[in-house]
């Protein structure tokens, strides 16, 4: 009993649910590859991936800043810090979610298979990126990035140029959202020497480049549309996100950060979802007319 209760609250601590963020673009990467529906084979291997990986980062996230979240009082009551989880179970779900990762990729293709650990080195060394470079956000947003272009070689076996387009969009995207999260910690991130944009820049600048990132994200998109011959169903889906994309800024300001959790939880899974459900539409009609 005590097991499945740990990897509960492991679950709810790595907010395993959130998964929505990168699993959409990914699943865009298959479509486009595909052109259409993957096999259903590729489909579920590559949403275990997509999901083991990500419990893998946040798993090794939340070790690798036990101490802290621990001085922080906005993360003392996560699990770790607050003596609900052991950082040994942690470190064991961390393992077991790299070996579930691994082998699935090997269920795809072997180019996914060798570069597995690649894969893994991005999105488990984000975690230290914080403590010497202001721009971690960026690297958050390439280990996030890399899903729709991971996704396309599950599919293909091989690597196209033109979903990099993709990649650089969810960069952007995440990196965006990741500057205006990161506000809320602009005081004890100076206090304790830990980088970031808002502690580099303040609030105000930081809120001027996310908005700024997730422009850029939205040429890209268009570029995306183009590039892949897309037609009018995927430019409706780039022009939601774009509306979306505003009202989550509008919920932010230099004078109010209180709204936050609600522009980056619900409104970034939002925005994913929408992009995905257009594109493939798209490909969709395309095939069946």
């Amino acid at each position: 009993m005590a097991l499945f209760s740990n990897i509960k609250v492991t679950l709810e601590m790595i907010k395993w649910e959130h998964s929505i963020f990168a699993l959409p673009f990914a699943l865009c990467g298959a479509m486009l590859a595909a052109g259409g529906w993957p096999a259903a084979a590729q489909l579920g291997w590559i949403v275990l991936c997509m999901v083991s990986a990500r419990s893998a980062a946040m798993a090794f996230n939340r070790l690798a800043d036990a101490q802290i979240d621990a001085a922080n009082p906005r993360t003392a009551t996560r699990a770790i810090p607050a003596g609900v989880l052991s950082q040994k179970f942690v470190g064991l779900f961390v393992l077991v979610s790299c070996g579930l990762f691994v082998v699935s990729a090997a269920q795809l293709n072997r180019l996914t298979l060798y570069l597995s650990p690649v894969a893994l080195a991005v999105i488990l060394l984000y975690s230290y990126t914080k403590r010497f470079t202001r721009w971690s956000h960026l690297v958050l947003g390439f280990a996030l990035g890399i899903a729709p272009a991971a996704a396309w070689i599950a599919v293909r076996g091989s690597l196209d140029p033109r979903i990099l387009i993709l990649t650089a969009a969810v960069t952007c995207w995440v990196g965006g959202f990741d500057v205006l999260y990161a506000c809320q910690d602009i005081d004890f991130d100076r206090a304790n020497g830990l980088n970031s944009i808002p502690q580099s820049f303040g609030v105000k600048r930081s809120l001027m480049l996310a908005r700024v990132l997730h422009f850029i994200m939205l040429g890209l998109l268009v570029a995306l549309v183009v590039l892949f011959g897309l037609g009018k169903i995927a430019l409706i889906g780039v022009a939601a996100v774009a509306i979306l994309l505003l009202y989550e800024h509008s919920l932010v300001s230099a004078d109010d950060l209180s709204k936050l959790n609600a522009a980056f939880f619900t409104m970034n899974g939002v925005i994913a979802v929408v992009f995905f459900v257009f594109v493939a539409a798209d490909l969709l009609f395309k095939k069946f007319h």
